[in-house]
């Protein structure tokens, strides 16, 4: 089987959609299982209706009328037969969510969130394959929690192989397929999330489950660039990238992939193709086993929001193994993500991205212990394959307030 994965922006409108279809037909679509992301921006709008529920402000209702809205024009614009069962399923799935905004105990946030946001993605799954179906591409909509397993860590779930590959193994091979990217499901039956921009790695437990042909990542930029065109100027494309070299930009935050995404494909050598869904006749980036880098140019890595953190014993003693130790401890039952750390006899530094909210509980816990400074709102330059060119630019960007180096790859804290 081919697996195929468009994210939000491929989908965001009917002509979107209609985009999709127009791909397909060029590419072939026969064995294949297709991933499907949540319609645009809909997932930071069922955030809005999460922390509006959370928090008990008054304007509940109007985010909710928002995202039906949102997907009704979507509906509107690609059927003309209003009878189409899709309008059903749809206005189904706003039942069950509003079914579960009633009935709901838990006050844990991260228990909510999962269970709420993934409406966006079976909205949007529900949307296309009822149009495809329209349309004469026959296709099988399909739940992916019914296939892929987890534990219950909400948020940010640990996939169960042994049960997700024993289910994904009795898919039919000669079937399309549509489902849902990013989601999965306990053990007790509750929806969980692979995490934030996770329906790569969704579409990459598939091709691993499946010994697929390869998994092509359908995007709006050419493939993988070695910077982000959005802060960096005269992005180029890479046309070939190795797994490890992937995987090592992917650790660093380069957005195009998702850091999950590789080892189960480099396991089975299935090549993974990013490519952009408007420009068909550009082959975009080949990820796969080889040559780490063709052309062999700096890549430019930023990540924003980060925290630098420099930890120092009260008493000026040497920070040693048992310090260190105890301060991983604390920033991972925190859940804080550590990017890059530095230390010398004294202190230790952290650069760290606090996605779940969680540094004032951690700053309680270490500040009886150890003496803390900080520093919010920092910028995380990663350059891979640098050159003296290439860290002098980003020098220029602002006050480098620690800079690490390691053979062939330098990191700054930029404020």
């Amino acid at each position: 089987m081919k697996i195929y994965k468009f994210g939000g922006a491929s989908v965001k409108d009917a002509e979107g959609i209609k985009n999709v279809v127009r791909v397909l037909r060029n590419e072939g679509f026969k064995n294949t299982l297709i991933v499907i992301s949540a319609m645009g921006k809909m997932t930071n709008a069922f955030e809005k209706i999460i922390n509006s529920y959370h928090h008990k402000t008054d304007d509940l209702q109007q985010h909710i009328d928002f995202v039906r809205d949102y997907h009704s024009t979507i509906m509107a614009d690609l059927f003309a037969n209003k009878s189409n069962l899709v309008f059903k399923e749809v206005e189904t799935l706003f039942e069950e969510l509003n079914k579960f905004l009633n009935a709901n105990k838990s006050k844990d946030y991260n228990f909510i969130y999962d269970q709420i946001v993934g409406f966006g993605e079976l909205l949007s799954t529900k949307i296309v394959s009822a149009y495809l179906n329209e349309i004469g591409i026959e296709n099988q909509w399909i739940d992916v929690r019914k296939y892929l397993k987890t534990d219950d860590s909400y948020r940010d779930a640990y996939v169960n192989w042994e049960l997700t590959s024993k289910n994904i193994s009795s898919l039919n091979p000669n079937k399309l397929y549509i489902t849902q990217g990013f989601l999965g499901e306990d053990a007790q039956g509750n929806t969980t999330t692979l995490g934030r921009e996770g329906s790569d790695y969704t579409a990459a437990i598939f091709a691993h489950c499946l010994n697929a042909k390869s998994l092509t990542i359908w995007k709006d930029v050419d493939g993988v660039l070695n910077a982000d065109p959005r802060y960096f100027e005269n992005a180029q494309l890479l046309h070939q990238i190795s797994y490890s070299e992937a995987i090592e930009m992917a650790f660093y935050g380069a957005s195009v992939i998702h850091p999950k995404t590789l080892k189960p494909l480099e396991n089975k050598i299935i090549p993974l193709y990013v490519r952009s869904f408007y420009n068909l006749e550009i082959k975009g980036t080949t990820v796969g086993k080889g040559i780490d880098l063709i052309p062999e140019v700096p890549c430019f890595i930023l990540k924003q929001d980060q925290i630098l953190v420099s930890i120092s014993a009260l008493d000026f003693s040497f920070m040693v193994e048992s310090n260190l130790s105890d301060i991983f401890s604390i920033l991972h039952d925190n859940k804080l993500k550590v990017n890059l750390i530095q230390n010398s006899a004294i202190s230790f530094s952290v650069c760290i991205e606090d996605k779940f909210s969680n540094f004032e509980h951690f700053l309680a816990a270490l500040k009886s212990k150890y003496k803390v400074t900080y520093v919010e709102n920092v910028s995380l330059y990663t350059i891979r394959h640098a050159t003296e060119n290439a860290i002098n630019e980003i020098e220029q960007k602002g006050e480098v307030l620690l800079k690490q180096a390691t053979k062939g790859t330098v990191q700054l804290v930029m404020k």
